[in-house]
């Protein structure tokens, strides 16, 4: 195995671990979740800063949830195209949110913010498939989906790239201001994108 296929291997053990106990995981609960020997894993990372770095960069990296849109048919209705983009837009921002939260709750994420590293290292993961930060990534993810509505052209009231874009908005924004709320169901908010809150008629 590569030093970086062992770097990914144990990145993808321990990521679980972080979202359960936040960075006051040990080195011997890492060891066990990735199968290898303590001292291996500080061999493939300094300390555990940087494992923890590159457990957030992958988190954050939208591969997964790009692979995803782009399997959808484009030769299935639009509102199930969206809501099957809605719902592994939601796994993704979860698995996000779980890791930031878990991080936070154990009071190490202050003080190494990965918004404060080099630009050329933040979200890049270990094999180098994606550089860029939130806004290079938020980018990506709106592109996909205007695939998605492209299909629809001409028969939308806005462009696809608009569309994309307040549907993002709607989509993400809701999912925060709808936390203590009884929350839409993903095929409520696409109905709802789609045909507006008001009756027809």
């Amino acid at each position: 195995m590569s030093a970086e296929d062992r770097r990914a291997m144990i990145v993808h053990a321990v990521l679980p671990l972080l979202m359960e106990h936040g960075a006051n995981v040990t080195s011997s609960q890492i060891a066990r979740a990735a199968g290898i020997g303590e001292g291996t894993v500080f061999r493939a990372f300094k300390d555990k800063d940087e494992l923890f770095d590159a457990c957030t960069a992958e988190a954050l990296r939208p591969d997964h949830v790009l692979d995803a849109i782009a399997e959808i048919p484009v030769d299935q209705p639009l509102e199930d195209r969206l809501v099957e983009a809605a719902e592994a837009l939601g796994a993704h921002l979860e698995r996000m949110s779980a890791l930031m939260s878990a991080l936070h709750a154990s009071s190490q994420i202050k003080h190494r913010d990965i918004r404060h590293r080099d630009p050329e290292q933040r979200g890049k993961d270990q094999r180098g498939t994606w550089k860029g930060g939130r806004r290079e990534s938020m980018a990506a993810i709106r592109g996909a989906m205007v695939e998605l509505f492209t299909p629809e052209e001409d028969r939308l009231r806005l462009p696809p790239e608009q569309l994309a874009a307040l549907f993002l908005t709607l989509l993400f924004g809701g999912r925060r201001l709808a936390a203590d709320v009884d929350a839409p169901t993903t095929r409520q908010v696409v109905d709802f994108f789609l045909h507006g809150a008001v009756e027809a008629g």
